[in-house]
């Protein structure tokens, strides 16, 4: 497939995984009409303008899990980009990964109409289905280290 030379836009993206003992906290969306059924990161959302990606990341686990995390409590796994494969310009994305081990308070749901689900999971019996891109990384938390730089999708 031909590299177009268009402008395009890129989706940037903050994805947060709660860790403890040798578990991650995934929850079950719901009622998006994107992934519905899919196991993912405990919190993530687009970056809103004038915000960092960290910045994110913080604002998305409290509106998400109800949780008080702090930059500082924040690792990073890798950033991503990633397609779809389409030729469509939203399809273009760039997500950061973090996880964290410190945070305030106890993950609940938040977003009862997006979220049917949250458990903690060990890493050796992770639910179905999981996105490709997000088992990567997940797995990477296992002991399967990323590059600080990731793509997914691309030919």
């Amino acid at each position: 497939m031909p590299v177009s030379h268009s402008p395009f836009a890129l989706v940037p993206a903050s994805y947060v995984y709660l860790l403890r003992d040798n578990e991650v906290l995934l929850q079950c969306r719901a009622n998006t009409g994107y992934m519905d059924g899919h196991w993912v990161a405990g919190a993530a959302g687009h970056i809103e303008r004038g915000e960092t990606a960290s910045e994110a990341a913080v604002r998305e686990a409290s509106e998400e899990l109800g949780i008080g995390l702090r930059p500082e409590h924040l690792t990073l796994i890798t950033v991503m980009h990633r397609t779809d494969g389409t030729d469509s310009p939203i399809e273009q994305r760039i997500d950061w990964f973090w996880s964290a081990r410190t945070w305030n308070g106890e993950p609940r749901i938040c977003e009862p109409t997006k979220c049917a689900d949250i458990r903690w999971h060990a890493f050796d019996a992770l639910p179905e289905p999981i996105p490709d891109y997000e088992r990567a990384v997940i797995e990477s938390l296992a002991g399967n280290p990323l590059p600080l730089t990731t793509t997914h999708g691309f030919h």
